[in-house]
């Protein structure tokens, strides 16, 4: 088989292990580290990735994924969206693992407005940012703005994100601020 086919049929292969895979990405807060169980899978990912192990890297991301499903916290599901642009950047396989982030990023945002939790809405529009989805992002700072409707303090923390998102001039680092 020539080495472009085999490059493709590679390719295929693991696209199709990540069909059924919705993911989301963000570091998760320190306090939630030792206990989070989808932490240690996606060091093992990382790991993984730097040995250039593609396909122990996606079995411990599939390990992460379940572990932030049953976690049923907005900030796994980040985590693992995280995970999976990681892997996306390494193997050049960036739009099949960048939608598998976006699935995931889409859960976080539910769980965060389910949670009622500004921080996560933003942290969801952070991330959708990063994938250059800036129409996802303002979809995300509109639920982090209801969310909060009747605490100041939570008010100003949007009104800050949004200012900084909408700024042409910032980089994605730049909203992390």
């Amino acid at each position: 088989m020539e080495r472009g086919a085999v490059a493709w049929w590679v390719r295929v292969v693991l696209a199709a292990g990540l069909t059924g895979l919705a993911v989301t990405a963000v570091a998760a807060p320190a306090a939630l580290a030792e206990e989070s169980p989808w932490v240690t899978p996606l060091r093992l990912a990382d790991a993984a990735l730097a040995r250039k192990q593609y396909t122990a890297a996606l079995r411990a991301l599939q390990d992460a994924h379940g572990a932030a499903l049953g976690a049923r916290r907005w900030e796994g599901m980040v985590a693992v969206g995280d995970g999976y642009r990681r892997m996306g950047e390494v193997t050049g396989l960036r739009n099949t693992f960048d939608a598998k982030a976006r699935e995931a990023y889409l859960v976080a945002l539910t769980r965060a407005r389910q949670e009622g939790s500004v921080d996560g809405a933003l942290q969801v529009a952070e991330s959708f940012a990063v994938l250059g989805d800036g129409e996802m992002a303002v979809q995300c700072v509109r639920v982090a703005q209801r969310l909060a409707a009747r605490d100041a303090e939570a008010q100003a923390t949007v009104r800050a994100f949004a200012t900084r998102l909408a700024d042409p001039t910032l980089t994605v680092q730049d909203l992390r601020r």
